[in-house]
This record gives structure tokens, sequence and C-alpha cells, in this order.
């Protein structure tokens, strides 16, 4: 994702001037109508029962609202940690994932970047039952930290997957063109998705490593938390929740943006590959044990690809069963459908938002939502059309 506040809200302008709309088949509604955010960056629910959409704020806050309540007027402050928390273009408080055993053990996760020098924090927090709203800043759990380099290309989300586990999605450190190879170098967190169990503390770690982590126990000095790597910055990642593929966009440097579909101990080719091209001079760079993405678009038609979900729910039969995803500077919105093979069998432009879509969320339902980042700041909800 990049979140260059003016140099993007300008070039987003250029994008939606000239954006061609499509036909009315979808629209979006406001899912709150009188609800904003400074600046939202994800949308979760927690499978607790209380019907809740929480929302994380990049400065460092969470809200929650009803799900499903448009005429919700407040959102309700959760969890405040903008003293935690260095914010600004990339950097802030970027994801958040409640543990599957929440309702009994009141664990969430967060991903925020802090301090001097730049870190990222991948924290637990506990909402204790008498608490009626907001969690105490005071009960957290630093399972994990990380330098970062520079001040972008710091991933962000996180996420429990169908086997328990928590994967993490770590950029690739900032700068432009990954000039420290962090990638690449199984050796360091950064240009990877990671993937950790939080149920199970090993030795001097608070958290421990799954068994079939492609490079759990080596003895090559590889860190044991990588799933998988070369990767640039896989701002947000998602699992199909039918049949648990790992679907993850990754933003680009210079010319392609590509979705791609993770699999454990994958090399996704990035600094040697943008996409599917060489990214260095040398035009026969080597692809072997590569691996390509599943779809891909050029900078004409966006410049920073917003990952999303595989539509699994009701209202709009369809999309079943298609990736929806969009892109941050354009705000254009796809839907991606693969064959029975995982090859891709086409994608259809669903709508141009006409606002940066910084993140997408499903509702209690399955219902996709969407993020818009700056100036209004508000929460959309993809439904069919009126024509």
């Amino acid at each position: 994702m990049k979140l260059y506040p003016l140099s993007c809200f300008l070039l987003s302008a250029m994008f939606f001037s000239c954006a061609e709309p499509a036909d009315a088949q979808y629209e979006l509604k406001q899912a709150y109508s009188d609800v904003e955010f400074e600046s939202p960056v994800e949308a979760v629910t927690a499978a607790d029962g209380q019907n809740r959409l929480y929302v994380v704020d990049q400065q460092g806050k969470i809200f929650w609202l009803p799900d499903n309540s448009v005429n919700t007027t407040k959102a309700n402050l959760f969890l405040d940690i903008t003293d935690h928390v260095v914010s600004g273009g990339e950097m802030g408080l970027l994801g958040l994932a409640f543990h599957p055993d929440f309702r009994s053990n009141g664990y969430f996760y967060v991903n925020y970047t802090t301090g001097e020098p730049l870190e990222t924090r991948i924290s637990r927090f506990t909402f204790q039952k008498g608490e009626k709203t907001q969690v105490d800043p005071g009960s957290e759990l630093i399972l994990l930290s990380y330098k970062q380099p520079y001040q972008n290309h710091n991933g962000g989300k996180v996420a429990f997957g169908p086997d328990g586990f928590l994967y993490i999605a770590v950029g690739d450190g900032g700068s432009g063109g990954d000039p420290q190879n962090n990638a690449q170098d199984k050796t360091k967190l950064l240009g990877k998705i990671l993937r950790i169990d939080v149920d199970k503390p090993s030795g001097s770690r608070k958290y421990g490593i799954p068994a079939d982590n492609p490079f759990a126990n080596n003895t090559s000095g590889f860190r044991e938390e990588i799933y998988a790597y070369g990767l640039r910055n896989p701002w947000r990642f998602s699992f199909d929740t039918q049949n648990g593929r790992l679907w993850a966009g990754d933003v680009g440097q210079n010319k392609i943006e590509e979705i791609d579909i993770i699999q454990n101990g994958g090399n996704y080719g990035w600094n040697i590959m943008e996409a599917s091209d060489c990214f260095k001079t040398d035009a026969n760079c080597d692809k072997t044990g590569l691996i390509l993405p599943v779809h891909e678009y050029k900078h004409s038609e966006g410049v920073s690809v917003t990952g999303g979900y595989v539509y699994r729910g009701k209202n709009i039969p369809a999309l079943q069963g298609k990736y929806i995803f969009g892109d941050y500077a354009s705000g254009k919105v796809w839907a991606l459908t693969l064959n029975e093979d995982g090859t891709m069998a086409g994608n259809e432009l669903l709508l141009t938002t006409g606002f940066p879509i910084s993140s997408f969320g499903l509702d209690q339902n399955n219902e996709l939502l969407l993020l818009s980042y700056g100036g209004e700041g508000k929460i959309y909800r993809l439904s069919r059309g009126s024509k």
C-alpha cells in the first residue's frame, strides 16, 4: 500500500477524473451513514456473538460499531495506543486479528510501527470480560518485533488461518527496489509472510513455530517464522473461507501490481521479478523456482493494489467464489475468477469508487465492505445495483 498523503491523493484524483464507470450492476452503499474515521485501514469481526464490526484507525485507535446497523451515529473506542504508535505515510496501526477463541480468552493481535529506531511490533492485547468497551493498553504482550530500515513497505495484515496459526504480512523494509535484498534473504523477516503458533510459546519465544513451516528446525540460520518469501509489500491478504486458499495483493514497484496465491515455502520473486517481468536490467533473469502471480495489471490501471476477499456471501450470487480486490489510487474494484486448476479464467471491472481504497472487510454475514482512506473516511458495503 502506498499512503503518501498529498501525492497519492493528487494521483488518485487524476485516476478518478478519467475513469470510465462500469455499468450499474454493482454499487456501494454507506454501511454507517453518519460515522467517519480519520484514517481507516482495517475492518474485521470477532466470532464472539457480540455482532460488532471493529475498525482500525491508522493513528493508533480501534473502534467498534454494531454490525449491520446503518443508523449508528457514533463509533465506540475499543483500544487507544496512539502513544505507542509512530504513524503517517505507510506507518501506523495497520492490522488486527481476533483469536479464534476470543469469546473465552479475550485475546486479539495487532501490527503497528513504533520507536526510534523504527520497528514493527506484533502484540497481543487482552479484553477483560469486566470491561464494557475499552481495553487496557497495559495488557499488551509483545510477541515479535523487527527493525524497519525505512518508513515505507511495512506490510501490516495479521490474520488467523484455518489451521489456527497467526499469519503476518511483512514488507521488504522500504526505500525502492529492495536495496538490502531483504525479500530474498531467508535470514531476515522482511519481504515475507510469516506464520506462528500463538498458543504454544517455545523456549525464549512467546510463540511457537508450526512444524510444517518450510524452514522449521533448519541449520542454515533461516528464520523459522517464514511461511513464504520474495514479496515487496503484501499490504492485504485473506483466506477463502470455503477452501482455505491464501490470497495476497503485493504492491508493485515501477510497472506492475500483482495478485498471488500463497503457498507454503513459495518464493514470489521480488526483487528478481516485478510480477512476471524481470525487475533488474537483465532481461534473461532466472525464474527457476519462482511462483508467478495468478493475475497482474499495469500502472495504466492503478498503482497500488489493495488485496480483498473471495466472496462467500449471499446477497450477490453473481460474485460467488470470485476474488474481489481493488486499487488504492485508481479506486477500481475487480472480480477475479479462477479455473478449477487454479489458473485465471477472467477478471471483470465491477465499478470505480471515486475514493482511495485502503482495505476490504467482511461483515458477520460474509458480505463485502470497502474502506475509504482520508477525506471522508467512511465504510461502504458492496451490493447489487438498482438497474
